[in-house]
């Protein structure tokens, strides 16, 4: 029996979702860059990026699940939340150049207050359902407003050659020359016969760009990065750029990204989501917890205060 091992580790679930991957509803136009009869893997260009690389990304952590009283016997279920933004900026050496932490305690209840605790203090942010699933995407709505607000006061530095942002592009479009990161794939986008040829790709090889049309319009390709053997989707990454951009500079960007991030990808000794997890992208991600502050002292600093408002 022939089969390979999913180098992800498994608390991070598989780079590929197996049982998950679906045929996309989108409207997929294949033939931006050639013809859908004339697709073929892409060999990247030699990496010519001189100026500066800026990988952004965020992080986010529940400190406590609470209960917000809205009447005696009634009770709302909420969240404190740590969450954080930054970026890392790659040229010659890496640096985080931009970091903010924010809290809050989520939830639907009309009564919620900031709690203020010995250490800090979270305000009060309120989400659309009380169900763990509302309450974190309320959190994801705030953290991404974060990253945003990063990324665009890169996009005014004359010397940011390529911004990176890890995970989709959905509501940063407009930042300009900005390519999204994708990890990990639950859907299949391209039809069967194209959808095989990125499976075929070599290390360092992309597909022709396409347009993706949901709810949301972006260019997009597929790059083998290297450093693995295996599934015939190890080490596949997903890039995404802005729909306004025209054909000839969404080409234009595919070549300098699928040049430039191969050099960035993780091995399997150092990084357990190896090689997608960039290693600028595993850097901030590890300082951007560390701002979080210890969980285990928060935690204990929300029970003191829920102690002392009961008094």
């Amino acid at each position: 029996m022939k089969f390979s091992v999913d180098p992800w580790d498994v608390d991070y679930g598989a780079s590929l979702g197996i049982d998950e991957v679906e045929p996309s509803s989108a409207e997929v136009a294949v033939d931006l860059e050639r013809p859908a009869a004339e697709w073929s893997p892409i060999a990247s260009v030699a990496d010519a990026v001189t100026g500066r690389i800026l990988f952004v990304d965020g992080v986010r952590r529940i400190d406590a699940r609470v209960w917000i009283e809205e009447a005696p016997g009634e009770a709302s279920p909420g969240i404190c939340s740590s969450f954080a933004a930054g970026a890392v900026c790659c040229d010659g050496r890496a640096e985080v150049v931009a970091a903010t932490v924010v809290r809050g305690v989520f939830s639907t209840a009309p009564t919620a207050t900031d709690i203020e605790t010995p250490l800090v203090t979270y305000p009060a942010r309120m989400a659309a359902s009380s169900d763990l699933a509302g309450l974190m995407l309320a959190v994801h709505e705030r953290m991404t407003q974060t990253e945003i607000a990063i990324a665009d006061a890169a996009r005014n530095d004359a010397s940011v050659d390529l911004i990176v942002i890890d995970g989709p592009l959905r509501g940063r479009q407009h930042i300009e020359g900005a390519v999204g990161f994708v990890k990990s794939h639950a859907v299949a986008y391209l039809p069967p016969e194209l959808h095989r040829i990125v499976g075929a790709l070599a290390p360092r090889e992309r597909t022709p760009v396409f347009t993706i049309g949901t709810s949301f319009s972006r260019h997009s390709w597929y790059l083998r990065l290297p450093g693995t053997e295996g599934s015939p989707w190890s080490g596949i990454v997903r890039c995404e750029c802005s729909s306004d951009l025209a054909p000839e500079a969404a080409i234009a960007l595919a070549d300098v990204a699928s040049g430039v991030l191969p050099r960035f990808a993780s091995e399997p000794h150092k990084d357990t989501r190896a090689p997608q997890n960039l290693y600028p992208i595993a850097g901030l991600e590890r300082e951007l917890r560390r701002r979080l502050g210890d969980q285990a002292l928060l935690y204990r600093s929300l029970r003191a205060a829920a102690v002392a408002a009961a008094l």
